[in-house]
């Protein structure tokens, strides 16, 4: 074994960071590579990983992988993000799990004629989706922050509850067929030790931090300690209960994820980083374990439970989460019905439990749980992690996105306002106390400075169709500007800035200024001269709105204002008209011309009619 173990950990290794490389540069979620580099590798291709490459190890080598991946996604879980999209969460990791699961195995004992004990056992592995595959949608998918949570939150608890339910089933209703009640029992105990391997794992682990033993400034000591919790905790879980280690890494995560620890940002980099390694390396040698023939095998009835997961379960379960929830949008909605990958969890668990049942005897059941695991973990990745990006852009759940510098009360104000109106509006910000508020009032927020370029990209400024910089200085609010217009290529860019003396400063740059002493005398006017429509001004987005579009609808142009009546919604009008950089009220006669900018009032549904009429998209 150990001649063909060397090529093979070396060939996994170096084709998972490369394909980093690939997935990044093409904004394509990195497990589609993972997936397809596994089965070249795998026995079907080239024959360099097989199921005795790693020997005995398969199982730790897998057990600890699947521990430092979850307890990074708990890490990174804070409390306030989940509070965000609480009841969906807890919707989608109690009812929608139950649909998954009861669903699943319904379609397995359907189309492929199973007994109920492997029926449900599938079912219960089919639940997970993880970090795994949710993680590498979201760096690509740049969904609002209460949309992420819920799926990073159905990931972590549905990969702990799908692992723990599918051993006790294996092992109570399988193999030695118990009854339900111990199998309720075991689901319970083997829960309850993880989760209290998992407390006692992250209490120790920040009396530690917080010890003379680890230095304030001791960044490296304060990484490997909270790495240790991860492997700690699945360790001494697992030494307990099979599969209670990952309630151990989730817990211990979570907890620790959530307390105040120094030097966090570089904890938090490094455990995405060992996690991306560890990442590639178990995801590519699961997927070339990959049997097609057992897949193929399967025939139809394979087909029938791939439609029935992607296109009945999945949705169903989704829309019974988000059902009256305003805060998610329609889109929102679709997008976590059309995304819902299965990762690590079940392709390991699978592969595990089907070489038990083939040294059992039972090759039957063992080939027809790897098959359909499988099939559903190769169809669901390749179509919904695969074309994630191309999902969400359909459904415009990502249309990005005005990117505010500043989460103050200014940068909050502003948001609330661009968000009524439909806008998708990310914050960055760096003080802790201002992204804890900004994150509690549910917008979305990227904790790093705003002058800094790689916390700007890592914010998606890429995506971003404008940049406002509101904070109290200056330098940061230029800076940043002249980082969004020379090394971003952001168009529209606008600024507060707080001395009147600095707007020359910015204008230069092509920079919209608006200097504070002049916009609060402006808004203390309007208030003097024309309270009502300054009141109606401050409530934009509730029931009506003004909005500027550029006329691009051919068919409209060279048409007065009277022939184009009928293209303008009841419930708005054109107020103004921009061409050339001149601006006038239109009277019925006035021609609209190709590229003239009109500017609507009115009601907000009618307004944004208005809007997809004299600017369709492509």
């Amino acid at each position: 074994m150990s001649s063909s173990l060397l090529p093979a950990v070396a060939a996994i290794l170096v084709s998972g960071l490369a394909v980093q490389l690939v997935a990044h540069r093409l904004k394509v979620p990195s497990v589609i590579f993972y997936l397809l580099i596994g089965v070249v590798l795998g026995p079907e291709v080239l024959g360099l990983v097989t199921l005795e490459t790693f020997g005995d190890g398969l199982e730790i080598i897998v057990g600890l992988s699947v521990a430092i991946i979850v307890f990074e996604g708990a890490f990174a879980l804070r409390i306030e993000r989940i509070r965000g999209a609480s009841t969906v969460s807890l919707r989608l990791v109690t009812v929608s799990a139950l649909v998954m699961f009861l669903g699943t195995a319904a379609a397995v004992r359907f189309f492929e004629g199973a007994n109920w004990e492997i029926a449900l056992l599938i079912g219960a592995l089919l639940v997970a989706t993880g970090p795994t595959v949710i993680t590498p949608i979201l760096n690509v998918v740049r969904v609002r922050d209460h949309v992420a949570a819920a799926l990073e939150t159905e990931g972590i608890i549905n990969d702990v509850t799908a692992a723990i339910v599918a051993v006790v089933i294996f092992e109570t209703l399988l193999l030695d067929d118990l009854g339900v009640p111990a199998t309720v029992l075991s689901f319970l105990r083997r829960f309850g030790v993880g989760v209290a391997a998992g407390v006692f794992a992250a209490a120790a682990i920040y009396l530690l931090l917080n010890s003379d033993y680890v230095p304030e400034r001791d960044v490296q000591a304060s990484q490997f300690l909270v790495l240790a919790a991860a492997v700690g905790a699945f360790a001494a879980a697992e030494a307990v209960a099979a599969e209670a280690g990952i309630a151990a890494a989730a817990t211990s995560g979570i907890i620790l994820g959530n307390l105040d620890i120094d030097n966090r940002e570089e904890i938090e980099r490094f455990a995405e980083n060992t996690t991306l390694i560890v990442l590639s390396f178990v995801f590519i040698s699961l997927a070339a374990l990959i049997d097609v023939e057992a897949i193929a095998e399967l025939g139809v009835g394979a087909v029938g439970i791939v439609l029935a997961v992607m296109l009945v379960l999945r949705p169903l379960g989704a829309l019974i989460a988000t059902a009256g929830v305003e805060r998610f949008t329609r889109p929102e909605r679709l997008f976590i019905a059309s995304v819902g990958p299965r990762g690590i969890i079940p392709a390991s668990v699978a592969t595990l439990f089907a070489i038990e049942l083939e040294l059992a005897g039972n090759v039957a059941a063992g080939e027809l749980l790897v098959g359909t695991v499988f099939a559903v973990i190769f169809a669901t990745v390749a179509i919904e992690a695969g074309l994630a990006r191309q999902i969400g852009d359909v459904l415009g759940v990502s249309p990005m996105r005005t990117m505010i510098i500043g989460g103050g009360r200014v940068g909050r104000a502003l948001a609330t306002r661009l968000e009524r109106r439909g806008e998708y509006v990310v914050i960055v910000e760096s003080d802790d106390e201002a992204v804890e508020r900004a994150r509690s009032e549910g917008f979305t927020v990227y904790e790093g400075d705003g002058s800094d370029t790689e916390a700007l990209r890592g914010a998606g400024i890429g995506d971003a169709k404008r940049v406002i910089t509101v904070t109290g200085d200056d330098d940061i609010n230029l800076l940043a500007c002249q980082l969004a217009i020379t090394k971003f290529g952001v168009e529209a860019v606008y600024s507060r800035v707080n001395e009147p003396d600095n707007v020359e400063a910015f204008e230069s740059i092509g920079v919209e200024a608006i200097d504070s002493p002049t916009a609060t005398a402006v808004a203390i006017d309007d208030e003097i001269e024309r309270p009502a429509i300054t009141h109606w001004m401050n409530e934009l987005g509730d029931s009506h709105d003004i909005q500027e579009v550029e006329v691009t609808a051919e068919t409209l142009a060279g048409k007065t204002i009277r022939d184009l009546n009928a293209e303008i919604p009841d419930g708005t009008f054109v107020a103004v008209v921009s061409r050339d950089g001149e601006n006038r009220v239109p009277s019925a006669d006035s021609v609209l011309e190709y590229g003239d900018h009109v500017t609507f009032i009115g009601d907000t549904d009618a307004v944004k009619r208005a809007m997809e009429r004299f600017h369709p998209h492509d």
